[in-house]
């Protein structure tokens, strides 16, 4: 598994585990119209992507900026709800920081828009400032300090790879307005017993009177990228050692007997009030996080706790047959339990465990990525959209609403990068259509009220322009440098990329030489993890060549998903 972190980085040439039905066994209709995409479409598909997101982009610019958000039907902005501060549903992402500009900047520099990077820029070092709202700590950590010091990285960037985004007379702007909220952010984590962060925090007041005692696992235990390489970049560990701490501490209050986290805790006493255990809200993107904070910064400690975790999640949450393709049984499906005792304890899942088969390509597991993708795949096939909680059992949507979310569009990304199988273009194009034909409204784009008739509601959240568009931008677009050398970036939970890089896998605050021999050791060793990628002898099985454009689930298991989630 360690030898096949950065699967998804390969090239053509190679492939993963599968175990494939033979050329000759069942070659249907889904082979037929999955197995092939063509160039011309690919080449279309790859400005409608362009276009979905300058609509939106332009529209937010002309009618909401400098608010947060855009009102697609009525074109007008949308910010903090400051008439009605319990409002969190608003209120835990916007804060007056013109936010969806903010959260784009990285993605007009990868679609190589120099001039409107800098442009972007430019108006947010001119005229952003934090005011006194009151925000949730991780929402703005992925949302606006993700997005500052990945644009900062890339007008630094002496190579310039996604074209000149190089900026006369920069001064480190950005990064001077990162470390400003990376430090209004830190008052979450004091006055709290057991280090785990308040869940919210005023930008100019700190921690409000009124603040709650608990927070998610996901909330509490995903900053440590943003938080570690805006520490490894001024030289300061202040912030790396706060969100690291809160992590370690989550990681030691799972259960001694299943060693599941739950999904909500106190943050003064350590007891757990929300003892679910699952993948999707509240615990997604904290194991992603240990994967990817292992990949970029090369803690050991980091990648330990990820393989614990990822093979106590598949013994306890993983129900099903035993391999995706092969044998006989249910398909396979990843539940919610009780974090004691293992047992199932409801019978949805939510959209938010879409990004799941992302991280398992992360981790080599192909082919369970390929499965887990598949259950999402087919519910967005079945509703045209993904609903926000879906009942297996039932076979129904439980909470009806798509705010057009990314994760399912980026595991298809990721699973396509990893085995080049056209199917995935076909899911990527299935998304970008339905989200044109349903979601496309006056000046920008909706979410979906109910996947069933297709309501609309007037909002369009930053993370359609940050996440969503991105990543259906890059399934198209083959020539992109970030699918070329795609061992040399991360993306955090909000799509912002970091590159992997020497310099985040040293500590400048430790000079002892014992303590930089031991890092030197580190860097040789997760370097050697990437440059295999370019090595035909990676340590991974590899999918034979006559099978790279047959279904990457088999035929018989294709069609049993599809009756299952009820689709003719």
């Amino acid at each position: 598994m360690k030898n096949c972190l950065f699967v998804y980085t390969l090239s053509l040439s190679l492939g993963f585990v599968l175990n494939f039905f033979k050329l000759d066994d069942n070659f249907d209709f889904n082979e037929k119209k999955y197995g092939y995409f063509n160039e011309s479409e690919r080449i279309e598909l790859l400005q409608a992507a362009r276009d979905m997101f300058h609509f939106g982009y332009d529209n937010y610019m002309k009618y909401a900026y400098p608010e947060d958000e855009l009102d697609p039907i009525d074109c007008e902005g949308r910010g903090h709800d400051h008439d009605n501060p319990s409002n969190i549903n608003i209120n835990d992402a916007l804060g007056d920081y013109m936010l969806s500009l903010v959260d784009t900047l990285d993605t007009l520099a990868i679609m190589g828009n120099s001039t409107e990077f800098k442009n972007a820029v430019q108006i947010v070092i001119d005229n952003l400032v934090f005011k006194s709202n009151t925000v949730q700590v991780f929402e703005v950590t992925i949302r606006m300090l993700g997005a500052l010091l990945s644009a900062h990285l890339i007008i630094t960037d002496p190579e310039q790879p996604f074209g000149n985004m190089s900026i006369p007379g920069y001064d480190n702007e950005l990064l001077t307005l990162a470390n400003d909220l990376g430090t209004r952010l830190l008052p979450a984590f004091e006055n709290t017993k057991t280090g785990i962060p308040y869940p919210r925090v005023n930008l100019e007041n700190g921690v409000p009177v009124d603040c709650v005692n608990t927070t998610c696992t996901s909330g509490a235990g995903t900053l440590v990228l943003e938080f570690a390489v805006l520490s490894r970049l001024l030289g300061d560990p202040i912030y790396e050692s706060y969100a690291r701490r809160a992590v370690r501490n989550l990681w030691q209050l799972k259960s001694n007997v299943t060693g599941l986290l739950g999904s909500v805790l106190n943050i003064q006493t350590g007891e757990w009030t929300g003892e679910m255990s699952g993948l999707g809200a509240g615990h997604d993107s904290f194991y992603e996080y240990l994967l990817k904070s292992y990949i970029l910064f090369g803690e050991v400690e980091d990648l330990e706790m990820f393989n614990e975790a990822y093979e106590t999640i598949k013994f306890h949450l993983r129900r099903g047959r035993l391999k995706c393709n092969n044998g006989s049984g249910y398909p396979p499906l990843y539940v919610n339990v009780h974090m004691k005792t293992g047992d199932t304890v409801n019978n949805w899942i939510d959209s938010l465990q879409a990004a799941w088969p992302g991280i398992q390509v992360l981790n080599g597991d192909i082919e369970e990525a390929i499965c887990s993708h598949a259950l999402f795949y087919f519910i967005w096939k079945k509703y045209g959209f993904l609903p926000e909680r879906y009942n297996w059992n039932l076979r129904v949507p439980e909470v009806m609403f798509y705010p057009l979310r990314p994760e399912l569009i980026e595991s298809t990304y990721f699973l396509y990068q990893a085995t080049k199988n056209p199917f995935y273009l076909h899911v990527g194009k299935e998304i970008l259509q339905n989200i044109n034909t349903y979601a496309k409204a006056e000046c920008g784009y909706c979410t979906v009220h109910d996947v069933n008739t297709k309501e609309l509601e007037d909002r369009m959240e930053s993370f359609f322009l940050s996440e969503t568009c991105k990543y259906l931008y890059l399934l198209f677009d083959e020539d992109n440098h970030l699918n070329k050398h795609a061992s040399k970036y991360v993306f955090t939970t909000e799509g912002h990329v970091f590159p992997i890089d020497k310099r985040f896998r040293v500590k400048p605050w430790e000079e002892d030489t014992e303590t930089e021999e031991k890092e030197t050791e580190t860097v040789t060793k997760v370097m050697s993890v990437v440059n295999v990628a370019d090595n035909s002898t990676f340590n991974c099985d590899t999918i034979p060549n006559d099978r790279k454009h047959f279904l990457p689930l088999r035929s018989p298991y294709f069609e049993q998903l599809q009756s299952a989630i009820g689709i003719d």
